[in-house]
């Protein structure tokens, strides 16, 4: 089934079940509010929001035209967003662009960073900057949406709390993170608040693609009027998201409705192109010796979707425009 919340003036907004081509809708009246309620519950709601999705397909429930401009992230504020870097051949390109070395470790041992998770943008929303001079970046990226996980759960468990998958677009503020990291405390300033797809869907919609640790298929992303690129989330992804999970959850539990990203979806192969900014720049500079793209200006749009086989959108659109913060 796919999943999202639509606004209706509360700051959580209501939950409804979405038909599989992302056209109609309906809510989930009477089986839970929210996304998060639903999350809380999901051994009851589960089942129910189930046959409400099946209703909705043979045209037995009452539904609605389903517009993505009123959707608010599948969950507009959560309790826990972590995100991490399972493609290390993102994070070697990335840290070369800032002249930083990259630990053996980091192939060996998940890195990830906790995110402000109070306020999560809405998919088509406008994403507001103070200015242009923080180096705008964007990165496409897969995440997951867990049920409670206790501490100390391993990778192969770890699959088995997956609830609800959605795309990520991380936005970056590159030319804040090296200063910002050189203190020794972490991502703050330069990781501004994040945005997610229209939808959330259970693993089932995805077929053949999800082998209950990764999506394997490509994510689409543009910049403008241009193909930005087309990895596979499911190749070179180095740590799966159960191993994600389980380094998550080795010194705490999750809650249910923690949310865990993949990092920038990344992949050797180059003419697949890349999903952020940062990645292309340092290629262009390894190849003509300095960066060519520039980051992000206020009008700029981006574009970030995943296709099944058919063509279809999976989960609807990331779809922004860079704008000046009021």
């Amino acid at each position: 089934m796919k999943l999202a919340t639509l606004a209706d003036g509360s700051r959580d907004g209501r939950l409804a079940v979405v038909s599989r081509d992302l056209s109609r809708a309906a809510w989930a009246t009477g089986i839970a509010q929210t996304m998060q309620a639903a999350l809380d519950d999901w051994g009851h709601a589960a089942p129910a929001l189930e046959k409400l999705a099946r209703a909705l397909e043979s045209d037995g429930a009452a539904a609605f035209d389903f517009e993505p401009a009123r959707a608010l992230s599948p969950l507009p504020r959560a309790y826990h967003w972590v995100d991490g870097s399972a493609y290390v051949n993102h994070v070697e390109l990335v840290r070369k662009a800032r002249g930083a070395t990259m630990p053996e470790s980091f192939w060996t041992d998940p890195l990830v960073y906790q995110g402000g998770s109070d306020d999560l943008l809405p998919p088509a929303g406008d994403a507001a900057f103070a200015n242009e001079d923080g180096g705008i970046d964007i990165e496409g990226e897969v995440a997951v949406i867990t049920d409670d996980v206790p501490m100390g759960t391993d990778a192969k468990a770890a699959r088995g709390h997956i609830r609800l998958l959605m795309l990520v677009n991380d936005w970056s503020l590159r030319n804040l993170i090296p200063a910002e990291l050189a203190k020794g405390f972490g991502f703050y300033q330069s990781k501004p608040a994040t945005a997610f797809s229209p939808v959330a869907v259970t693993p089932d919609e995805l077929g053949e693609a999800w082998d209950g640790a990764k999506v394997h298929l490509p994510l689409t992303v543009h910049l403008n009027d241009g193909l930005l690129g087309r990895p596979n989330a499911g190749v070179d992804m180095t740590f799966d998201f159960g191993q994600l999970i389980a380094h998550a959850t080795v010194t705490r539990r999750l809650g249910a409705g923690a949310i865990v990203g993949s990092g920038t979806v990344s992949n050797r192969d180059r003419s697949l192109g890349s999903s952020c900014l940062a990645e292309r720049r340092m290629l262009e500079t390894l190849e003509q010796g300095r960066p060519v793209t520039p980051f992000l200006s206020f009008g700029d749009r981006v574009r970030i979707e995943m296709f099944d086989a058919r063509g279809q959108s999976i989960f609807g659109a990331i779809d922004q425009r860079v704008v000046k913060a009021a």
